[in-house]
């Protein structure tokens, strides 16, 4: 007979074999990339207008780095508060979280509410950062009021 310890690890050994879309999360991340647009790092020079950059990470993330000129809308609060940040629906967005997923399901959601210029950063952060992007410390939105009224 196993010990709880003993079953309890074969657990923890098995969820670790699994394949990594066996994740509600990243299913959930994986439909979504069906429906949006996903840029490279890369790709962002490219683009006919500069979009309006938002980082969709929690504030806590967002203050320890951020791609210069982001603003810090939490995918919580995103679809009740960018009109704050762009009230034109026709602006080109640029999403991006840590690895690219929390920001495809915000484009989703984005463009279901009626932007129809949005991409999500492929790779999020982490592929900027590898890309040689920097990023910057500063204070995140919410910190003044009129980050938030409207």
């Amino acid at each position: 007979m196993k010990s709880i310890d003993q079953s309890a690890a074969q657990i923890v050994a098995e969820k670790s074999e699994l394949p990594r879309d066996s994740d509600p999360f990243v299913t959930l991340a994986n439909d979504a990339r069906k429906r949006i647009r996903e840029i490279a790092p890369r790709e962002i020079a490219k683009l006919k207008q500069s979009p309006v950059i938002i980082d969709v990470r929690e504030n806590d993330e967002f203050a320890q780095g951020h791609i210069s000129g982001a603003r810090n809308v939490s995918r919580g609060v995103l679809e009740r508060k960018v009109r704050n940040v762009v009230p034109d629906t026709l602006s080109p967005i640029l999403l991006y979280c840590s690895c690219g997923s929390r920001s495809a399901l915000a484009a989703d959601n984005l463009q279901k509410i009626g932007y129809q210029n949005v991409y999500s950063l492929k790779g999020g952060l982490s592929a900027w950062l590898e890309a040689g992007g920097v990023v910057e410390t500063r204070r995140t939105l919410g910190n003044s009021r009129e980050d938030w009224e409207g």
